[in-house]
């Protein structure tokens, strides 16, 4: 039971890490000094979807679930938790056009923050 609760653990923290990566931005345009944080983690993670890493978090979670008698899970955390649910198995690139989508947006996010606060 404990090795199911620190994977629990870790995949709730992955996907806090993931959700403050994708949306972060928005934080921004409300409390700036965000932006020291979340640009290094935005990096890393448009990197991890460019170049097709796997994030640390995942083969933990991966372990942990096979201690507590679990199976884990092949792939990705995005592969298991989100490519299934939201995005069409044919699309083969997803990693990299999520890359694209995660800079652009927070590109965007970041420009309008610029022109909104005296930085």
């Amino acid at each position: 039971m404990g090795y199911r609760i620190l994977a629990d653990t870790v995949m709730l923290v992955h996907f806090a890490f993931v959700a403050f990566v994708v949306a972060g931005g928005l934080l921004v345009l409300k409390w700036r000094k965000v932006a020291w944080l979340h640009i290094p983690l935005l990096l890393y993670g448009a990197t991890l979807e460019f170049v097709g890493w796997v994030c640390p978090l995942t083969p933990l979670e991966q372990r942990l679930r096979r201690a507590a008698g679990g199976a884990g899970y092949e792939g990705g955390f995005i592969d298991h938790y989100i490519r299934g649910v939201l995005y069409p198995s044919n699309w083969g690139d997803i990693h990299v056009w999520l890359g694209v989508l995660l800079l652009v947006a927070n590109v965007a996010l970041y420009a309008w923050a610029f022109r909104k606060r005296d930085w």
